[in-house]
């Protein structure tokens, strides 16, 4: 193959209670990537959208992860990626793991699928800690494995697929953005036992309602004592969405990422679109433009399409 389109999709990581090492794989929104393969050995990155990112290859998430296979294959290849984004950048929703594993999978298929789902993490890191600044893995391992997945640990890279029952996810971006890297920063160093103690409790409790179709365990699971507390204060109402969600009949949800997104879990469609109302609602009244999406779990995650 010379050339591939791929759709990769939208991520929520954290899961609520799993900072860093829980996520899911969303339907809908995804990006779409067409990759090249050439015989010279550089990067050129065409950007098919409005969000003004880098075209130089070691400033683009896509651009290192690239670069990082290319070094593996002692750069006897290339490519050319034309990206179109609809993941706005700094949205929570994965958006620069869309790019670094989308252009993995891309690159994977054109060379013969020669590397590993785990050697393909690897390589998409690259782009999360350009973005980040932390090697961090819970948006890029469903993106590539799809489904939900548990990133028992970086160093060894230890990725656990994760069954779940059938549920619908509810998500709002307002527009506004909040970086990463500065939702990182003002996180606690250290915490209390006693909040490390339910936060591992509702963890626990979160993968063994996904694996036992125990709607009311994943409920009673999505709960966060360490890092919304603290989030929550950069994302105009986000307290007003949680509380009339649950109130619509939502199993529970949160923070996606590092916002501003927040979603909710939900039994059926119909609920679903109940808590999209909610959350349309507290944001027309504060006057703050939004996107909702009501979509499912994505259990392929990045799809070659063309």
């Amino acid at each position: 193959m010379k050339s591939v389109t791929i759709q990769s999709p939208g991520t929520i990581a954290n899961l609520v209670c799993g900072f860093d090492v829980l996520g899911l794989a969303l339907h809908d929104p995804y990006d779409t990537i067409a990759l090249r393969l050439t015989e010279k050995p550089e990067v050129k990155i065409i950007n098919e959208d409005d969000y003004d990112l880098p075209t130089d290859p070691q400033k683009n998430v896509s651009g290192v992860v690239l670069i990082s296979i290319m070094e593996r294959l002692n750069n006897n290849c290339g490519f050319e990626m034309i990206s179109h984004k609809k993941i706005k950048p700094g949205s929570g929703i994965g958006s620069s793991a869309a790019s670094a594993a989308g252009v993995a999978v891309a690159a994977n298929q054109l060379l013969g699928n020669i590397f590993t789902k785990e050697e393909l993490v690897q390589f998409a890191m690259n782009g999360e800690k350009l973005a980040s600044g932390v090697k961090h893995a819970d948006n890029i391992a469903p993106c590539i494995y799809g489904g939900i997945t548990l990133v028992r640990c970086i160093h060894p890279l230890d990725i656990v697929a994760i069954p779940a029952p059938h549920l619908f996810v509810t998500v709002v971006h307002p527009q506004i953005e909040v970086k990463t890297a500065d939702a990182r920063q003002i996180l606690r160093k250290e915490i209390q036992l006693k909040d490390a103690i339910r936060q591992w409790g509702n963890v626990a409790g979160l993968v063994s309602g996904f694996f036992k179709n125990d709607y009311e365990l994943i409920s009673r699971s999505l709960e966060d004592v360490v890092i919304e507390p603290l989030r929550s204060i950069l994302i105009p109402g986000f307290e007003e969405v949680k509380k009339g969600s649950k109130e619509t009949g939502a199993l529970g949800g949160g923070i996606s990422g590092s916002g501003p997104s927040i979603f909710m879990l939900s039994k059926d469609e119909a609920t679903a679109k109940q808590v999209a109302t909610v959350m349309q609602q507290v944001y027309e009244q504060l006057g703050i433009a939004y996107h909702v999406y009501v979509t499912t779990i994505n259990q392929q995650g990045v799809a070659v399409v063309g």
